[in-house]
């Protein structure tokens, strides 16, 4: 087992019951408060970010989650021996919902320090502004799933983030034609 980082430094991917993961990372929280363990446990995420969507010329946001099936938990699970912490390990293993760690077979490994901070970079880069459920860019294809075209396949020729739309070329007839739709409106084709 390689070095084991010092106790503020261990970050592990905790797999949690899919669509359960704030109700188990609050649980552990519940837990770790209730047996006054905050010397081990040093935070607990659920990491999210806001996306925006457009859906009858209606913005509205919501939290996603980008590890759905995760959460991320910085604890002391390792004493300097490299001997696990009963504490530590009672608290996981009692929360309902936990159902392991991400790539461990017998003994979790803490996530790389590298990992670590790419991740808190991705959290605080996708926690500052909301940004689009559905990522367009001009050349796409999309099949339009709402309105008069639906069914048609089209290219997207333009697109207006602050409006949630874009101007769709769907070939009717033989002819090109362009077609205004909002996002929501439309799918990207593999």
């Amino acid at each position: 087992m390689p070095a084991i980082p010092e106790a503020k430094k261990q970050w592990y991917v905790a797999h949690v019951l899919s669509g359960q993961e704030k109700s188990t990372a609050n649980r552990l929280s519940r837990y770790i408060e209730a047996e006054e363990l905050g010397d081990k446990f040093f935070d607990v995420l659920v990491p999210q970010e806001t996306v925006s969507e457009v859906k009858k010329g209606e913005r509205k946001e919501k939290q996603k989650k980008f590890f759905p099936g995760y959460i991320i938990v910085n604890m002391h699970l390792y004493d300097e021996d490299g001997g696990l912490i009963p504490e530590t390990w009672d608290a996981i293993n009692n929360t309902d919902g936990i159902i392991g760690f991400a790539g461990a077979k017998t003994k979790p490994l803490p996530m790389r320090q590298r990992e670590v901070e790419s991740m808190m970079n991705q959290i605080k880069e996708r926690s500052e502004e909301a940004r689009p459920s559905v990522v367009f860019a001009v050349g796409d294809s999309v099949k339009v799933n709402d309105g008069p075209f639906e069914a048609q396949s089209g290219i997207v020729e333009e697109i207006d983030m602050e409006k949630g739309e874009m101007r769709v070329s769907v070939t009717i007839f033989g002819r090109a034609t362009p077609v205004d739709l909002e996002f929501w409106q439309a799918d990207k084709e593999s």
